[in-house]
């Protein structure tokens, strides 16, 4: 294979030197997409793009980009984004272009096409604006131009003809020679202009679904690589006031990272692992908004603001990237034909979203109790606040399949973020059935292991047949509860689940944050006055008690920051990060007067229901208890 694969590198860097079409053998069919992207002319945020996908032998061709990206569960249209899309013939002249929808457009007399050319625009930009239309791609799935950045999502930028879904694609980026870039794809050949000053950097993939799956970051960017086991970690970071630095970074990854690659033990599929960490200056208009990551098969994108402290960037890191590394797992290993043959322009969706992104979720959190990270009363409150949230939130008697069938379509798609919260209470529910049916001897992370095994990257299993194949494998009472809670629409009794490892619900005082109790707001829109007011409930934060603080004060800053509906999910994303120890000012209207908090933040609490250790548990329950946390 690896032989195989240098071969074909060679052959396609010999065409490509030589600057003009293959005469024995350029039919688009065999041959790769010649794309190139043009990011020293950058130009109002666009860069310029050129497709020339060699000769076609039909009368009509169809090109796409895509509407939905896979991971996202949204519908993105990144077909918005693109400007002054031209076509040519092999004589240099203008070809009609019919656009069919805002992602499509057709070319007749295609026998004549020769290439296409375009100017991107950026998506950062739009969240600003509201977007064009009526959403904006979630920011880890975006793309960013900017002269000392830019953020290549491929599949913002290249899209694919319906005719050669399956080519392979040579792609060459032009960029100025200081700007540093890392990407996953196999780089076949990098030349510099005379004078030094640019530089060509061409890469292969083997098909559209690897343009779309290995992003890339090009700029001022900082890389730092380190080992996990087999696997090398290329960690690139982007802060564009030097507020943080990839060596800090590395440190806690490094950590963090071999910690899951002990719990997953022989259970990974990749020798390299991107992370792409856009740092989001908050000050700026244009800088994204979407908080969070968006996974790939070997790497992720992740968005976080530039303004964390290091101590809340870290926690932050290490949940985001804890659940993206394991998607190596599934949907990498083990996936179904609706993600492998995925359409990106008229996608069906998997039933199994509980299996994608709620398994994934529960191993990134239950890694870090099993291996040390946090202490059992932390995972307790963590899985106290997801019971909650699913339960307040969302419907919980939705069929979990059903739901993830049809996410892009109301009711479903506003149930989507609740994958994180009870789609992670399912797989605790399978690992914790799985462990009492096997004497602790099997569990969640076997069964992936033997799914991995009889699957694999390259073969899908076929998704209405996941569930019987799951029972087979395993025993009757995951059968049966995956058919009546997950297929079906009764809703968990996590009480009776939870008590096989003596566990039970009794209040007590917990830590929270500080902008929650226990995962309840501790806060309120207020529209008359276009932003944010505390409410009832504060009362229980111990923190802001403390501090005088009373139902119905208006917030009217923080830390210099005015506050208003339009930016609030952006400030108070950076409150829930705040630890002990921030220096804090908060100004607060509290009818005619103006209040000023000027403190440092200390550890807050509330009383809540949460999970605590049955001091009357039975020895039978504290060893499945001991086998499920190690400890």
């Amino acid at each position: 294979m690896i032989k195989k694969l240098a071969l074909h590198a060679l052959v396609l860097a010999t065409v490509f030197s030589c600057g003009v079409k293959n005469q024995t053998n350029d039919l688009a069919t065999d041959t790769p997409i010649m794309t190139s992207l043009d990011l020293v002319n950058i130009q109002d945020d666009k860069v310029n793009v050129v497709i020339n996908p060699g000769r076609f032998i039909q009368d009509t061709v169809t090109y796409r980009l895509p509407r939905v990206v896979q991971g996202t569960y949204a519908v993105s249209d990144f077909g918005r984004y693109i400007e002054n899309i031209k076509a040519f013939d092999y004589e240099g002249n203008a070809m009609p272009i019919n656009q069919v929808d805002t992602n499509t457009w057709t070319f007749a007399n295609a026998k004549n096409l020769d290439r296409i050319e375009y100017a991107v625009n950026d998506t950062f930009d739009q969240e600003e604006q509201g977007g064009i239309g009526d959403e904006v791609p979630f920011s880890p799935s975006g793309t960013n131009i900017e002269p000392k950045q830019v953020m290549l999502n491929l599949h913002g930028f290249v899209g694919y003809f319906d005719a050669l879904k399956q080519n392979a694609y040579q792609i060459d980026i032009k960029s100025p020679s200081s700007f540093k870039y890392t990407s996953p794809l196999t780089e076949i050949k990098s030349t510099q202009s005379e004078d030094g000053a640019i530089k060509h950097s061409v890469f292969l993939a083997n098909r559209y679904f690897e343009v779309t799956d290995n992003p890339m970051m090009y700029g001022e960017t900082e890389v730092e690589e380190f080992m996990v086991g087999n696997i090398k970690i290329v960690l690139s970071v982007f802060s564009p006031n030097g507020v943080h630095k990839a060596s800090e970074i590395k440190e806690i990854m490094a950590e963090m990272m071999q910690a899951q690659k002990q719990y997953l033990g022989d259970l990974n599929s990749t020798p390299r692992y991107d992370i792409l960490l856009y740092l989001s200056d908050t000050q700026k208009p244009d800088s994204p908004k979407g908080f969070g990551a968006l996974e790939h098969h070997t790497s992720t994108v992740v968005v976080l603001p530039e303004q964390m402290d290091p101590e809340a960037l870290a926690e932050s890191m290490i949940d985001v990237v804890a659940h993206e590394f394991f998607h190596i797992v599934t949907p990498l290993s083990v996936h179904s034909e609706d993600v492998h043959y995925f359409d990106y322009n008229n996608p069906t969706f998997s039933k199994h979203l509980w299996l994608y992104e709620g398994v994934t979720e529960y191993f990134a959190q239950h890694f870090q109790v099993y291996e040390g990270l946090i202490d059992p009363a932390e995972f307790y409150v963590r899985t106290t606040e997801k019971i909650n949230t699913s339960r307040s939130n969302y419907d919980d008697a939705m069929s979990f399949t059903q739901m993830s069938e049809n996410i892009l379509e109301d009711p479903y798609k506003d149930n989507y973020a609740n994958v994180y919260m009870k789609g992670a209470l399912i797989g605790m529910c399978v690992d914790i059935l799985m462990r009492e049916n096997s004497d602790g001897q099997r569990s969640l992370r076997s069964l992936l292991g033997e799914l991995s095994v009889k699957y694999g990257k390259d073969k899908p299993f076929e998704d209405d047949a996941l569930i019987t194949e799951i029972t087979a494998m395993t025993y009757p009472a995951v059968g049966e509860f995956l058919n009546t809670h997950v297929v079906g629409n009764t809703p968990i009794d996590y009480g009776q689940m939870l008590d096989k490892v003596g566990l039970y619900f009794a209040e007590a005082e917990v830590e929270t944050n500080y902008i929650q109790n226990a995962g309840e707001l501790i806060l309120s829109a207020d529209p008359a006055r276009g932003g944010v007011k505390f409410n009832d409930l504060v009362m229980n934060n111990s923190f802001w008690k403390d501090k005088g603080v009373q139902p119905n004060d208006f917030i009217k800053s923080i830390n210099g920051t005015e506050v208003s509906l339009a930016n609030a999910n952006q400030i108070l994303a950076e409150v829930y990060a705040w630890s002990s120890g921030k220096a804090i000012q908060v100004e607060l209207l509290r009818g005619d007067g103006e209040i000023l908090i000027d403190t440092t933040t200390t550890p807050t609490y509330t009383k809540a229901v949460t999970l605590l250790e049955n001091p009357e548990a039975t020895e039978a329950q504290k060893e499945l208890r001991k086998a499920w946390l190690k400890g």
